[in-house]
């Protein structure tokens, strides 16, 4: 089992998921929010890897993008970010990025990096499943998770064939659209993570929109296993770029505050 796996069935609780750019703004602060977040409480990683068109993302996290790479982010970059990390924990790290990414670098070579870094799993946000078989491929041989996205418009038959490729938990999209801070939940989230409950015991992780301690409240109430925050995170960090102080409290602050959220006793998710 990877260490996504123990995660989830270690914990006996719903995980946090945290999502920040690697390289945003700069290698050293991109890391010391990492423990921030580690301290606050996070469960497991989510590491952007900086591209030029992020097409999933809102305007926070594509002024992220721009922060990194204007700061000379590169793969080689974000796989030194998780060395750097591995130095100090073992939780679990996650890399979101894009297919043009992986392909420039090579399957083979960015999945064999990316591992010998401390990967443990990788999501492409615009890679469709029907033309992930080579990356799942290179991903089991590597030892890592292969992670996908399911939205509301999946049809039936394409989530039966996710379910067969996934490995580590599967990334629920709250709503349609991109990344970006939601004043309320989508009344038809928690219809959503049920329909999904029905058809697998993946663990089933819930992000895009989500951003306070309520939000992730009603997520772990619907059953999920995992709530991802992003682009609130990526909003700290962006308010508190001159004061790696002020960045590292707020940051862990606001870890803790999601963390108390998700504690609470309805959780209906895997037992």
């Amino acid at each position: 089992m990877s260490r996504i796996g123990d995660a989830f069935k270690s914990a006996g609780r719903p995980l946090f998921i945290v999502f920040t750019v690697a390289g945003d703004p700069d290698i050293e602060r991109s890391v010391a929010a990492a423990r921030a977040l580690i301290e606050g409480g996070a469960d497991i990683i989510e590491l952007g890897v900086p591209f030029s068109d992020p097409v999933a993302d809102g305007p926070t996290i594509q002024r992220a993008d721009s922060r990194a790479l204007g700061a000379g982010a590169t793969p080689a970059m974000v796989f030194e970010i998780v060395r750097r990390i591995r130095l100090f924990s073992k939780v679990p790290v996650v890399l979101l990025t894009y297919y043009n990414v992986v392909h420039h670098r090579g399957i083979a070579g960015f999945y064999r990096d990316a591992g010998g870094a401390g990967v443990d799993g990788i999501l492409i946000a615009d890679m469709p499943v029907e033309e992930s078989g080579p990356v799942v491929k290179v991903a089991a041989e590597t030892g890592i998770d292969q992670i996908f996205m399911v939205c509301e418009t999946t049809s039936p038959e394409r989530l039966e064939r996710i379910l067969k490729n996934a490995q580590g938990f599967l990334y629920l999209v709250s709503h349609l659209g991109v990344t970006g801070v939601l004043a309320a939940l989508p009344p038809g989230a928690s219809a959503f993570i049920r329909s999904v409950r029905e058809k697998t015991s993946m663990p089933l992780a819930v992000g895009f929109g989500i951003a306070t301690p309520a939000h992730a409240a009603g997520i772990v109430k619907a059953g999920a296993d995992a709530v991802i925050a992003g682009s609130a995170i990526v909003a700290i960090i962006e308010e508190n770029m001159d004061d790696p102080v002020c960045m590292g409290k707020a940051l862990e602050n606001y870890a803790i505050s999601m963390r108390a959220a998700m504690n609470d006793r309805g959780w209906a998710g895997r037992r």
